[in-house]
């Protein structure tokens, strides 16, 4: 039987792909390789494998301030490649999280060399853009030089997003009108727009709950021209405001949102897996937001 990833298409419930968050060291791939998960999410940082501490710095897995790993990107991909061309019929697509400017550059070689042979899902990340809450503390990767390079590898689904300062204790603040302009004027000026790359943008729940419009508007800007998605992201106990979530989600539809959140907050979200049972299950809250979006839409 084929698995999720295979299944769904574009018209189809996207909510229903299944993610492995963080996998950045062997026991972890091991698990998930071994499991029903569709997509593998992890993060690639420039460090040392912990069998060799001395040697030199090359992209491995890990997110900061991990620097070690009992993995390099080279044998992460490798045994992803080798296990799907074990089990064509339930293979893995991969999200990579390019935590730096300099991993990504240092691991363009190694991608470039393997590319060819990657016949299934490969999302290249990065936060390129400096983003909500106030957030000073996280280095956004280049941009140009993430946006350009990546043109390299046409069959990418491209993951951009923005650096997030969050927690249990944010209750307030969204995507604003600055921070999706400088998105939408990174993507137009590296002709991202001109080609035939997917573009997702990957967001965070709390965040994303309170920016339906903000949203909404940069996923139009580009409809016409890419294969446009969110893909909603969420911490441990980060707060979320399930309802507005909800609604953001239904607004912008199943067929165009990948949910990559903790077991409880997916629970709480209950979008089930067949999107014909769930295309309008909007309260209130959720009309009124929708109905915000298309007037801001109206009035650009």
């Amino acid at each position: 039987m084929l698995s999720h990833l295979a299944m769904v298409s574009a018209a189809e419930n996207l909510t229903a792909i299944t993610w492995a968050h963080a996998v950045n060291n062997q026991a972890l791939l091991d698990a998930t390789l071994a499991s029903d998960i569709d997509m593998i999410e992890a993060d690639i940082v420039l460090g040392h494998l912990v069998s060799d501490l001395d040697g030199p710095l090359l992209p491995v897995m890990g997110h900061p301030p991990a620097n070690t790993s009992d993995i390099s990107l080279q044998g992460f991909l490798t045994q992803i490649l080798e296990h799907n061309r074990r089990n064509s019929q339930s293979m893995k697509g991969v999200k990579l999280d390019f935590k730096s400017t300099e991993v990504f550059t240092g691991s363009l070689a190694m991608l470039s060399d393997i590319w060819a042979s990657m016949d299934y899902p490969v999302w290249l990340n990065a936060d390129i853009i400096r983003g909500p809450v106030d957030n000073t503390g996280t280095q956004p990767v280049d941009p140009n030089v993430f946006l350009s390079s990546c043109r390299r590898f046409p069959s990418a689904v491209l993951s951009i997003g923005w650096t997030t300062r969050w927690g249990p204790d944010f209750t307030e603040g969204s995507y604003t009108e600055s921070q999706i302009a400088l998105m939408r004027t990174s993507i137009r000026n590296n002709a991202i727009s001109s080609s035939s790359h997917p573009i997702t943008f990957p967001v965070r729940a709390g965040i994303a709950a309170q920016s339906l419009p903000q949203l909404s508007q940069l996923m139009r800007d580009f409809a016409q021209t890419n294969t446009v998605t969110l893909t909603i992201w969420s911490s441990e106990n980060d707060h979320v405001d399930v309802e507005k979530l909800r609604a953001l989600i239904f607004s912008v539809g199943v067929d165009k949102v990948y949910v990559d959140v903790p077991k409880d907050l997916l629970d709480q979200l209950d979008l089930g897996t067949n999107s014909a049972k769930r295309l309008f299950p909007f309260t209130l809250l959720g009309l009124a937001l929708m109905i915000l979006a298309l007037f801001v839409s109206k009035s650009h």
